[in-house]
Parts: C-alpha cells; sequence; structure tokens
C-alpha cells in the first residue's frame, strides 16, 4: 500500500476490570536529632526529561480513524516535592512541580517515577478514584481507558504521545529540536544538491546519534524530527529536520528501504506525496520519507519549511522538498535506516 498519513482503530486489549488493592504513601517528616542533627534529603527529579538513549524505547499511542483535536493541558500543577517510603519500606523520589514523564510509552506493569507522575496526572485532570503508587495497574489502566474514550483518542490503555499531551505530563518537544541557522542562498552539499532552509552540512550539522549503525545509512531521530545521511566514510553528506508522526509510530531499530515511488498518494485520497521512500511496512500501510504533501483539490503545499521540526503527520517523515530530492539521490532500494 502507499498510506502514510496511517489512521487506524483497534480494540483495546482485554484487560481484567478488577481493581487491585491500592497502596497507600506513607509520607514520613520526621526530624531525627543526634548530635550535629541529620536531614533526609530526596533527589528532585529534572523536569525537563533525559536524552533519547535515556528514554524507553517504543512507539506512542497509535493514530486514530479520525485525527482528534486534543486540548493540551499546561504543565501539571502537584504537591510540593516531598521526602517518602513505598509501602515496602523503600524510598521514593519527590515529584517536581511540573514533572514530566521521560519514557516515550507507559502501558501495564510499568514501575517507576513516570508512572507516578502520569498517576499524579490522571488526579488532576479529574480521575481521582486513583492512588499514586508507582506501578501501572489496572485501576491506572482504566482512568487510562476512560481518559482516551472521553477524549476521543485512540484507546488502547496505552500511555504515549497524545494521550500524556492532553494531561499535560509530556515533555517540551521543542527542546529536543536542534534548529541550525539557515545556509547562504546557492549553498550545495557535497553531492551537489541545493540545501533547504532547515538543512546543513559539515560542521554545521549536529553530531550523529551514538549506536547509530555504520556504513552508508540514514539516521533519523524522533524525538529531534532531525535526519542524517552518512555516507561509506562516515561522512556527514546532508543534515536536516523533517515532520514526523505525531504518534510515534514509526519502529525504532534498523530497517532498509525497500520501495520507490515518484509520486504517491495518501490513504484517503486527499494529498500527494512526491518521492516517497519506504522503509518500514505495517499491517495498515507503508511509512517513508517523502517531500511535503500537496493537496489534491487546490495544489497547496500541506506545510511550511518554517514547520518542518513539528510532529505533523500521521506516521510518514515529510521533508522540504531540496532534501527530498536530495533523498531521493541518496536512499535507493537497500540503504539502511536507522530509527532512533
Amino acid at each position: 500500500m502507499n498510506a502514510y498519513e496511517l489512521r487506524a482503530r483497534r480494540p483495546a486489549p482485554n484487560v481484567p476490570k478488577v481493581r487491585e488493592a491500592r497502596l497507600t504513601l506513607v509520607v514520613v517528616a520526621a526530624t531525627l536529632a543526634a548530635l550535629g542533627g541529620l536531614a533526609l534529603v530526596a533527589a528532585v527529579r529534572d523536569p525537563g526529561g533525559g536524552s533519547v538513549a535515556s528514554s524507553a524505547p517504543g512507539s506512542t499511542d497509535s493514530p486514530a480513524a479520525v485525527v482528534p483535536t486534543t486540548t493540551v493541558a499546561g504543565p501539571v500543577a502537584l504537591a510540593a516535592p516531598s521526602v517518602g517510603l513505598s509501602t515496602d519500606g523503600d524510598m521514593v523520589e519527590a515529584l517536581a512541580a511540573d514533572c514530566v514523564i521521560e519514557a516515550t510509552k507507559l502501558a501495564m506493569s510499568d514501575t517507576g517515577t513516570d508512572v507516578r507522575c502520569l498517576q499524579q496526572g490522571l488526579i488532576n485532570a479529574g480521575y481521582a478514584d486513583l492512588t499514586v503508587t508507582g506501578t501501572f495497574d489496572s485501576p491506572t489502566y482504566l482512568a487510562v481507558e476512560k481518559l482516551q474514550t472521553e477524549r476521543k483518542l485512540f484507546v488502547d490503555g496505552v500511555v504515549g504521545r497524545e494521550t500524556a499531551m492532553s494531561i499535560g505530563v509530556w515533555p517540551d518537544e521543542e527542546s529536543f529540536v536542534i534548529r541550525t541557522p539557515a545556509p547562504p542562498a546557492g549553498a550545495q552539499d557535497s553531492w551537489g544538491y541545493p540545501l533547504s532552509s532547515v538543512s546543513s552540512v559539515g560542521a554545521d550539522a549536529p553530531p550523529v546519534p551514538a549506536n547509530s549503525g555504520s556504513g552508508k545509512r540514514v539516521v533519523y531521530e524522533r524525538r529531534g524530527q532531525r535526519v542524517w545521511a552518512i555516507d561509506d566514510d562516515e561522512q556527514v553528506v546532508r543534515s536536516w529536520l523533517v515532520s514526523g508522526s505525531k504518534y510515534g509510530n514509526e519502529q525504532p531499530g534498523f530497517h532498509e528501504v525497500y520501495s520507490r515511488s515518484e509520486q504517491s498518494t495518501a490513504w484517503n485520497g486527499q494529498a500527494i506525496l512526491p518521492r516517497m521512500i519506504r522503509y518500514q511496512q505495517t499491517d495498515i500501510g507503508a511509512i517513508g520519507f517523502h517531500g511535503i504533501p500537496v493537496h489534491v483539490s487546490d495544489g497547496t503545499d500541506y506545510q511550511t519549511e518554517a514547520e518542518l521540526g513539528t510532529r505533523l503527520s500521521g506516521g510518514c517523515q515529510r521533508q522540504a522538498n531540496p532534501d527530498a530530492a536530495f533523498m531521493w539521490a541518496f536512499a535507493t532500494v537497500g540503504t539502511t535506516v536507522v530509527v532512533i
């Protein structure tokens, strides 16, 4: 299939509706007095999130049949940081007042600070029949499922980008995007292709992510919405910003270009996709790189170059047309594509 703006709905997993016994978080605020006096200090988590390497791999919310209009909440106002013990007697980390999650996906049985932040965000969003335990249990699943249903998100009980954004616990995506200065008019890469306003070469290009393979390849970093084209000599030919999937359904790992079309059509027949390069086949369509989509109805572009670096698609990676022209020459069938 030549689909790229993927929209699909699948039934939520059959998770038992049995509520688990709630764990009560006991907050300890006792002062220990002995000679010089000791104080119990909790490490407060950095609300800005971590690097890609420290994030849990995986996709975020799957696309819905109809693109939802999501109201994004502002930073969650949580209680002041405090030191406490879990019901098992282990020290627990204090939540920052504007906590955000670092993982790209949270699901049943996950544990830790990200889950606590999620649970507090759900409570603040009005799902008060929930206890902050740090474990993604059945009550948490049911609260997430209810939120997704009420806010017309994809209903699967899994927390990804769209669900986390709707309750204000998703990190500021722009903080991960590196925007390089626009190159001079007429600037070209070493292959002789003109640069777009969001592309760069040589020392102007941001460093290639670690653990992204070797040899000729295309590296796509989802959090930074950036692509690198690297030749056989490990030289960055070009790097540029894209507009990738707002659902994060591009699967991380090593892929290979398997199909190309000078021009393709979106799944709904409403958009023309120039220079489509496919590297991932799914049950409901293909994911790949292409130029900025064009409305079939009037020939206008779906977005501007200035909007690249923002997640706007349903699956593929939209590129400025000069970058799409270079990619068409560089990423022949068989070229490795690394998704991080």
